[in-house]
Order: structure tokens, then C-alpha cells, then sequence
């Protein structure tokens, strides 16, 4: 196998951990950064101000992970530059304009738009019983008051004095990722996977007892039902994100490069 060459989108959690975890065979070429921002890169390693500067790294794939307004100027520049693009701030999808301008940029590169699966386990099973039709999706998502700190959660319920978990939101999946970003990607994951962003179902729900974020996404359709129910470690450096989320990219990583693909 080749090796690839990678360019991170933002310099978080999430990128860090990757960046520390590389699989052999992936080259870290650089870094994309706000204009400005401090960051301590590895020796080696370019920074980049801006997506104009892509192109000139050659970059086999290109992974976002600094918020949702990165997803279009970078997955636009990645796809145009011959790369793959996978973006961590899923959210970014519930623009069904920016999703098609995406995909049509991909279709025209000969490249992928490639979705991880972020917190998640079990999306290759809802993906492959989509393909007999679903007739309902519904996801779960329940976290400790702390991780929905900052977020609209904080007007919808009496975050820090619960006693009992307390369903917050119910709604659409594109509702959920586009109202609570950091918090919700997941949904819009699941959606795309599943039924859609319109059709699936997410519930957010703050839980006084719960020590991890934990994800429950049940499904039914002609294959048949399924549950899938997971509690995720946070990141000690970002709680509002678990720590399987970083894991997912290195999964995704190490399937470009290693000579079995699980």
C-alpha cells in the first residue's frame, strides 16, 4: 500500500488526538488554521492560513474537524485539489444545498465526500438495511448537564438542578444538528445513513446520572430491528465530545492504508 498524505482542518481535540494516533502509512502534510490563530504543530508539518495553499501539498485526503463553517470553503478546495473529503462537523450537512454542492464537486473530481461515523457504532448496518427501506429511525442522545453547557439546553431545561433526565428537544435530525452543532453531529450521520434528515427521529436529553455520552438508536424496516445502544468516554479536553469520535478517524485512516479493511 501507498502512503497517504493528510492535511487536518483545525487544530482541536479532535485533530490532536488524530495527529497522535496516525496509523503507518499516513503522512500528517498539514494543518489548515484560521488566519492568525496560534498553534504548536509538529516539526515538519506546514500550516496552512487558508484552503487556497491545498493544491500545493497534494493531499490524498483532507479531514475537518474545526466547526461547521469550515465544511464548505474546505471540502470545495479538498475536492477541487484531488482529494478525498471527510468532514468531522457533520451538522454542516443538514444544508441540503451545501450537501449537493458537495457531492456535485465530488461526482466532478472523480473524488469522495466520505462521512464518518463519528460517535457512532452500527451505521454499516443501518446504511445496508436502508437498502430495503426503514420505516422509522430513532436517536437518542444523552450526556451529563456539563457537555450541554453553552447550548440552548440551558433555556430549554434547568440544566445544572435535574434530578432525573430530562428530554430537552425532540425532533427532526437536521432540527437537532442545526440548533445544537457541537453536541449533535451525530444525527445527521445517522440520517444520512438511514432515512434522512427530515424523517429521522432525535431525542436530546440531559441526564444527572450519566457519567458518558451515551447514544441509542433503535431502527425497523424490512430487514427486520435493531438497537444500538453505546456509552462513549468525553474527551477530557472537550466533554461536549467523545472520545470515539477521533477514534472513528483513525478507524477511517487506517482503512486507506492497511492491506485488510474491516
Amino acid at each position: 500500500m501507498g502512503r497517504l498524505r493528510l492535511v487536518l482542518v483545525g487544530w482541536g481535540a479532535i485533530s490532536q488526538r488524530v495527529a497522535g494516533l496516525l496509523p503507518d502509512g499516513v503522512v500528517l502534510a498539514g494543518v489548515g488554521l484560521r488566519p492568525g490563530s496560534v498553534a504548536d504543530l509538529p516539526a515538519g508539518v506546514a500550516r496552512l492560513d487558508g484552503p487556497e495553499g491545498l493544491a500545493a501539498l497534494a493531499p490524498d485526503l483532507v479531514i475537518e474537524a474545526a466547526g461547521r463553517a469550515a465544511v464548505a470553503p474546505w471540502g470545495l478546495a479538498a475536492l477541487a485539489a484531488g482529494a478525498d473529503f471527510a468532514p468531522a462537523s457533520t451538522s454542516a450537512l443538514t444544508d441540503a444545498a451545501l450537501l449537493d454542492r458537495l457531492v456535485g464537486a465530488a461526482r466532478q473530481a472523480g473524488r469522495q465526500l466520505v462521512i464518518p461515523p463519528g460517535a457512532l457504532g452500527g451505521i454499516d448496518a443501518l446504511a445496508a438495511a436502508a437498502v430495503l427501506g426503514l420505516s422509522e429511525v430513532r436517536h437518542e442522545i444523552v450526556k451529563p448537564p456539563a457537555a450541554w453547557k453553552g447550548t440552548e439546553a440551558e433555556s430549554l431545561c434547568d440544566l445544572f438542578h435535574l434530578t432525573a433526565p430530562a428530554v430537552f428537544f425532540e425532533g427532526s435530525a437536521d432540527q437537532a444538528a442545526a440548533r445544537f452543532p457541537q453536541n449533535a453531529n451525530v444525527a445527521a450521520i445517522t440520517a444520512l445513513a438511514g432515512m434522512g434528515m427530515a424523517r429521522t427521529t432525535v431525542a436530546l436529553v440531559a441526564d444527572p446520572g450519566a457519567a458518558r455520552n451515551a447514544h441509542r438508536v433503535t431502527a425497523s424496516g424490512d430487514f427486520g430491528r435493531m438497537a444500538i445502544q453505546l456509552e462513549n468516554r468525553p474527551m477530557a479536553s472537550n466533554p461536549k465530545t467523545s472520545e470515539l469520535t477521533a477514534l472513528s478517524l483513525v478507524r477511517l485512516l487506517a482503512n486507506r492504508v492497511n492491506p485488510m479493511v474491516i
